[in-house]
């Protein structure tokens, strides 16, 4: 067993420092990995639950066999590794703002992550997601204007809680129906948020996607001893 805490590493950013840390709960008997944004909590290996049914949740409307998806928002790879154990993906492009957060991946340092670096489908790509959906070349720089089967989304807090104000336009009709525009037919958007289901973020998507429906995703939370839970958008071309 390690020290009980330890920073594994940390980064000033454009949107403040940005830190990987793993302690040891000695009520759990676990080693936790979080990360932090400054104060702010944005993730832990303790709730994993709503990351892993976003990739489940969102590839399980899609009926093809042979899968092209971007996952937005790498984090400590939850989404990202349960999208490539679904066999139908055959290319995963992850769209990561933050250099350093790839490279944790690279240097091996989330263990329950270990071979997604190392998978020959995937393919980092150091971006601003919501930069690119606004941009004319979409999320491949290789190939301007690529479309997706699917594009998974974890980045805010939730729709109307974002980490930056140049995040907002995005949740509104004009922003979606540009992130639509990089789906093929039938292609899937699927959005974690840490909030309860927002009825009208639910109908914003409505009106560019041909069905839109908020699954509200229990899991026990071993802090309080109690369930909490998180909430997946999933939208349908």
């Amino acid at each position: 067993m390690g020290a009980r805490f330890e920073e594994l590493a940390w980064r000033e950013t454009p949107i403040g420092a940005i830190s990987l840390r793993r302690r040891r709960d000695p009520a759990l008997q676990v080693e936790v990995y979080e990360v932090k944004l400054d104060d702010e909590y944005l993730m832990s290996s303790l709730f994993p639950v709503a990351e892993i049914e976003l990739a489940r949740l969102g590839l399980a409307e899609l009926a093809g066999d042979t899968l092209d998806v971007v996952v937005g928002g790498l984090g400590l790879g939850y989404t990202a590794c349960t999208a490539l154990a679904d066999p139908r993906v055959r290319a995963l492009l992850v769209v990561e703002a933050i250099e350093d957060v790839i490279d944790w991946h690279r240097r091996g340092l989330l263990p329950f992550a270990t071979g997604l670096a190392e998978d020959p489908r995937t393919r980092f790509v150091r971006a601003d997601f919501f930069a690119a959906v606004a941009g004319d070349d979409g999320f491949d720089v290789e190939a301007p204007g690529r479309l997706f089967d699917a594009v998974l989304l974890d980045v805010d807090h939730s729709p109307r809680n974002v980490l930056h104000p140049s995040h907002a336009p995005f949740y509104t009709p004009d922003g979606l129906r540009r992130l639509a525009a990089l789906l093929r037919p039938e292609g899937v958007f699927a959005l974690w948020s840490d909030d309860p289901p927002d009825d009208g973020f639910t109908a914003t998507l409505a009106e560019v996607f041909t069905t839109a429906r908020a699954h509200v995703v229990p899991f026990a939370n071993p802090l309080t001893g109690a369930q909490s839970a998180n909430t997946v958008y999933v939208a349908r071309r």
